[in-house]
Formats: structure tokens, sequence, C-alpha cells
């Protein structure tokens, strides 16, 4: 699905046209920053911020104006090869990936022709030498004209690597003639063949670059030996890393070299190298030469944006930090002491809600859906661009006439109703959504919204386990949930690795639920409440877990739709109680789930059931009924999956102002709450007790 960007033109419109030196559209050079020393620019934030479409939002600006390359460091062609592929003994995850780059960057762009990649080719060649069979010349010359050449088809270098393929393979057949040769003899006649046949003195000055390499003593045949050998000694980690970092740097300095030229050809703006998902060690082990490299003086021209998952790393500690908005005019970057200085981490905010209904209006133009809509799903997302971008493409596809959609469960608690083509009145909510189909291509056909964004944001082998956990509350809660309803799937011991997991990708943490990020416990709670039995099953054990009375306990009772416990605990302890602390278990207790139809909230909140409700004997009729109708109301309007509703936050704010006359300490507290309560929702915020008298 290709997406607009919005909220990210700071990257766009700002930082990325000053270090490459090109705006995002036209030819205009634009004055670039940092003339010498470069920073190595990471874009940093959970999953659904939209980092990876960035990069390639990126990609699309300035291809076919300046060389660029997108890899993505977690894709399954860097993992590993199959068992038995010939190229084992020379492949690596860096040197396949140096060879895409090499790959993409390659082709001629306006007004300059093509990047050839010389060094890059040798350090390639003479390393896969390393897994080549004398007697096998057709997987020789395959491997060669595959790795090496790495320049444009029809050039000199091309025509002469055909015939050096010929030649090596002649002395291959004489070295096999007698005993068979050492693999120091086939990398010496590989770099000595290569040497003399394809650098000749117009590629004198590239061969150069392996001189430099440590024990070579400025010998770049022994250079580009040391370089195969010690790669190939792959349980000498220290080894391959500095052969990889020669590599990572051929890279750079052929990059470097096809700017020296001068005259009408001369390149304008910098290179673009785009790193996705850098986290995973491939792209540590690619970051890290070229942090070293400029640390020590070896400066180039290429920018790097890399995309890493999460917010920190021990890699990025002494990286300097900003947010998004502050890279928009300056980049305010400065070299320390430390290796790692030398990085730019940039942290991707989440969308403002203007953005949001700019994305909702471009699905919506005819101005269908509810006016709140965008609000309302800029809070139950928290701005995460993933989300707002289905969200609100499900809604714009609701409301298409030319779309057939299968229509969203009714919500009660909404005035507006859009008529789609063909129903009748469907209320669009953000809970409403999540169940809708969303077709992410014309051609394709539409999925629940929901699952499309676990598919983005949870491993499918951890989906089912995450989807029961997601209604526990803390740690322990969540392996008495598991030792009862996940025996199956690793029960208890399956516990800490999903805590884990939740730590290391970034999801938000909260001492009330074992799922701490509200989006992502929302989205697993409805997939879980797809299965109502299932949806019973675990609120019922979550239930059983907590002696009667207990918050915890009641909370559960509240999402299986039982609320007499609940009205009770909040209507015997309201004298009683610290107020604040009262307050927070009414809001703890009232932020269990609700899904589907048969929500009658409002009713109950406006008191339109009053005449029908039992009291129990020796209760007072009215004060009973006053608490349940504030729990109604406050149940209603802090669920993220309904939109704000004035009526009830008027009675929620009545209410509490009724009550604070029934307090003997509390008067002033609930007199605050039934301001800054209403209030608080009107502005979209949750409301708060921490700011109470």
């Amino acid at each position: 699905m290709d997406r607009e960007l919005l909220g990210r033109e700071a990257v766009l419109e700002g930082l990325a046209p000053r270090l490459v030196g090109l705006p995002a559209g036209g030819f205009q050079q634009v004055k670039t920053e940092h003339a010498e020393d470069l920073p190595v620019v990471v874009l940093t934030g959970g999953r659904g911020t939209g980092k990876t479409v960035l990069l390639k939002q990126l990609r699309t600006h300035y291809r076919g104006r300046i060389p660029v390359a997108l890899i993505d460091c977690a894709h399954r062609d860097f993992a590993g090869l199959p068992t038995g592929d010939p190229r084992a003994p020379y492949w690596s995850p860096v040197t396949e990936a140096l060879s895409v780059l090499g790959e993409q960057l390659g082709p001629a762009v306006r007004g300059a022709g093509h990047v050839t990649f010389p060094r890059l080719a040798a350090g390639l060649v003479a390393i896969a030498s390393t897994g080549w069979d004398p007697n096998n010349t057709q997987h020789i010359r395959d491997e060669a004209l595959r790795l090496g050449m790495l320049v444009e088809s029809g050039s000199r270098l091309r025509s002469a690597g055909r015939g050096w393929v010929v030649k090596i393979g002649a002395k291959f057949a004489a070295l096999g003639a007698g005993a068979p040769p050492g693999l120091d003899v086939i990398v010496e006649s590989t770099v000595e063949s290569l040497l003399e046949d394809l650098f000749d003195r117009g590629q004198r000055h590239a061969a150069n670059f392996y001189g430099e390499y440590p024990g070579a003593g400025g010998n770049a045949k022994r250079g580009l030996n040391l370089l195969a050998l010690q790669f190939h000694r792959e349980r000498d980690a220290d080894a391959r890393t500095l052969a990889e970092r020669h590599l990572v740097g051929a890279l750079r300095a052929d990059l470097m070299a096809a700017y020296a030229g001068m005259g009408k050809l001369r390149r304008v703006g910098r290179p673009l190298v785009l790193l996705d998902n850098v986290q995973e060690p491939l792209g540590r082990r690619l970051l890290e030469p070229v942090l070293r490299d400029r640390a020590e003086g070896r400066h180039d021209q290429t920018v790097i944006v890399a995309a890493f998952r999460g917010y920190d790393h021990p890699a990025l500690r002494a990286a300097r930090r900003c947010t998004l908005p502050r890279v928009t005019h300056s980049t305010a970057w400065n070299r320390g002491p430390e290796v790692a200085s030398g990085a730019l981490a940039v942290e991707l905010t989440g969308l403002e809600p203007e953005h949001v209904r700019q994305m909702l209006d471009a699905q919506d133009p005819g101005l269908r859906t509810p006016p709140q809509l965008a609000r309302g799903i800029h809070r139950l997302t928290e701005g995460r661009p993933l989300g707002v971008a289905l969200l609100t493409r499900a809604a714009g596809q609701a409301v298409d006439p030319r779309i057939a959609r299968a229509a969203p469960v009714p919500h009660p608690s909404q005035a507006h109703a859009p008529t789609l083509p063909g129903s009748g009145p469907v209320a669009l909510t953000p809970g409403a959504l999540l169940g809708l189909s969303v077709a992410l291509r014309e051609d394709t056909p539409g999925r629940e919204t929901a699952a499309e964004l676990l598919e983005s944001f949870v491993h499918a082998a951890r989906l089912d386990r995450l989807t029961v956990l997601a209604a526990a509350h803390d740690t322990a809660d969540a392996e008495f949930l598991a030792a009862a309803r996940l025996d199956h799937d690793g029960g208890a011991a399956g516990v800490l690795p999903m805590r884990d997991l939740l730590a290391e990708e970034y999801w938000g943490a909260s001492p009330d639920h074992f799922v701490g990020d509200p989006f992502l416990r929302t989205l697993l709670l409805h997939r879980l409440n797809t299965d109502q039995v299932r949806w019973r099953d675990v609120q019922q054990t979550m239930s059983d877990h907590y002696p009667e009375g207990h918050p915890r306990r009641l909370h559960h009772e509240l999402a299986l739709g039982q609320t007499t416990f609940a009205v009770a605990r909040l209507r015997d302890t309201f004298r009683t109680a610290d107020c604040a602390a009262w307050l927070r278990e009414l809001r703890f207790i009232a932020s269990a789930p609700l899904f589907g139809p048969g929500d009658t909230r409002r009713a109950v909140a406006l008191g339109r059931t009053d005449a029908e409700q039992l009291v129990p004997d020796g209760t007072d009729r009215v004060f009973h009924l006053r608490i349940r109708r504030l729990l109604y109301c406050v149940w209603q309007l802090t669920d993220l999956l309904t939109l704000p509703d004035e009526d009830v936050t008027e009675k929620m704010g009545d209410e509490l102002g009724q009550l604070a006359a029934l307090h003997p300490t509390g008067n002033e507290v609930l007199w605050q709450a039934s301001r800054s309560w209403p209030q608080a929702v009107r502005e979209w915020r949750p409301p708060q007790t921490g700011d109470l008298p």
C-alpha cells in the first residue's frame, strides 16, 4: 500500500535535502550541511511509526537524480544460504548486502553516467575465490560475473572481465594438473590475474585501495590476499569483521571516485544509501565500519539514512539525539569523542490530530464520516502512522459508493450515522473501523483492519499467545492465565519471553496491564473477542483469580457484562475511602473492554433505564443509581473505541458534582473532578486523578 506521508516534512523537505544537496523535487541545488564530515542519520521509532515508508519515499524522490539504494537488513535474502549452497565459504550477509547496494547505486542518473565499483568488485572476487573449485570453471565463470564486475553492461571492464574469466579458468586447470592447490594458492592466482588483466593503468588507483589493508604495507596484491584469507576464517570473528569493514569502505571509496570527475557530466547531489531495520545484526555490521572510519578521519560524501526499530540501544548511547521537528531547518549535530557520536538519532514522533484529519479527508472527500472520527482515530492510535493510514482508509472505503463493503456494527452511542449504499444507517467509530474490511490495493480483496494491523505489529508465531495474555495485568497474572489457558503453547514458561519481546520491540509499559500499549492491547483484545467462547473463558479465568470485591476481579466482570458487584463495591466504599483513591479505582474498573453489538452504556449513563432497576433492600435507591450512572458514564467516555458524547460528558460532571456534597471529607476532590474530568474528555485526554487537590 502506497501511503502519503504527512508529518514527516522535517526529513523529506528539510534534513534530507540539506544533506543530499538537492530538494525532494527538482534539480535546483540546496546548500549542503557538513561539508566534510557527515552524520549517519538513524530514524528511531517502534513498529508502525512510518520508518520504512519514509525510506521508500526518499528513494522515490531521489531515484534517477542521484545514485540511491535501499535494502532491508531484516530481509530473508540476508538471513543465510540453503544447506549445501556452494557459495557458503565466501558468503556473508555483508557481502550480499554490498553486492545489492552496488547494483542499485550503479545505474546512470540524469546528467551523469553509471557508477562503477572496481574496488568493491575486486574485494568480492578475491573473497569468492576462497570457495572456487579449480576443476569447475563454469561455476567460477558464473560467480565471477555475478559478484565481481559491478559495472555497467557493455563497459570496457565488463568486456575485459569476460576475457579474464577465461584466463583464470585456464590457470586453475593448469594448477589442477598436479596436486590439489591450497587455498592460498587459489587466492593468490586469482588476485594476481585480477590485478594484471583487469586493473591496468586506468584502474591502478582503484587497486591501490587494498594497499591500505592492515598488514599490506602498501601492496595491493598482498592486501587483497589478506582480505580474502581473513574473511575465510569464519570462526575468527575479528578477522572477518576487519575484512567486512574494508569492503564497506570500498563501496564508499568507489562512490567518492564517481564524484571526482569534472566537466559537463559532473554529478550533482550526494549519493544516498537507505538501510531499513538496522537493529538486525547486518545493520550493525554495515554501520559500524562507517562510524569508525569517519571517527578516524576517513570521511566520505555518502549520505546514509537508516531506520532502527526502537528508541535506545547500547550502540546508540553516544549518538546525538533529537526529535523530528528539530531537524526541519538545521541539523543540530557535532562529533564527540565517542565513535557512536557520528550518528544522529532522530525520533519519529506520532502524527498530530491535524495530520489525521487531512488523511481522513483525503480518503473521504465527501466528508460523510462523523466530524469527531479523525480525533477518535488519533486517540486510539496515538498518531502511529500505520494505524492512522489503515483506519482512515477503512473509513473512506466504508462511505465510498464505488466500493462495496460489509457494513460495520452499529454503535448506539453515536449520533452521526452515514448511510452506506445498499444499507441502513451505520455509525462509524474507531471500534467499528477495526472490524471493517480494508483493501490495501484496488485489485485485491479486503481484509479486517485489525487483522492487517496485527500482522504488521506481531509475528504470527506469537499472536495467539499475546492475544490471551492481553487480558492480564502483570507478569504474575500472565503466568497464571498462561498456565490455565495456554498449556498447549508453552504455558507459564512462555510468559517471560513475551514480556521481553514487548520491551525489545518498544511497546509501552503500564502498571495495570501486561500489554502496556493501549493500541496494541485493544487490537489483541478485539481479536480475542472474535471468539466469544474463548473471550468468556479468559475473562472468567482472570475474574476467578481474584477475591470478591477486588478491583481487578470487578474489571473482568465488567468485561463480561456483569456490573452488579462493581456498583456495590463503589457504592459501599464511597464514604469511607480516600476520595482520590476511590476515583482511581473507578477509572480502573471502568477501563474494562467492550466490543460488538449490544452496547447499552449510553442509555444507562443518562438514566433511561433507572425505572426498571431493582435496588438491594436497605440501600438508598437514589445514591445507588447515581453510582451506577457514573460508572457507565466513565466506562463509555474512557473507551478508546467510541467517540465522546456530550450528553454523557455533562452527565458525568453532574453526577460527580452531586456526589461531592455526600462525601464527608472529599468534597473538594470530587468537585474538582466534576470540572476537570469533563474538560479532559472534551480535550481528548483521559480523566486523571493525579492532579486533583
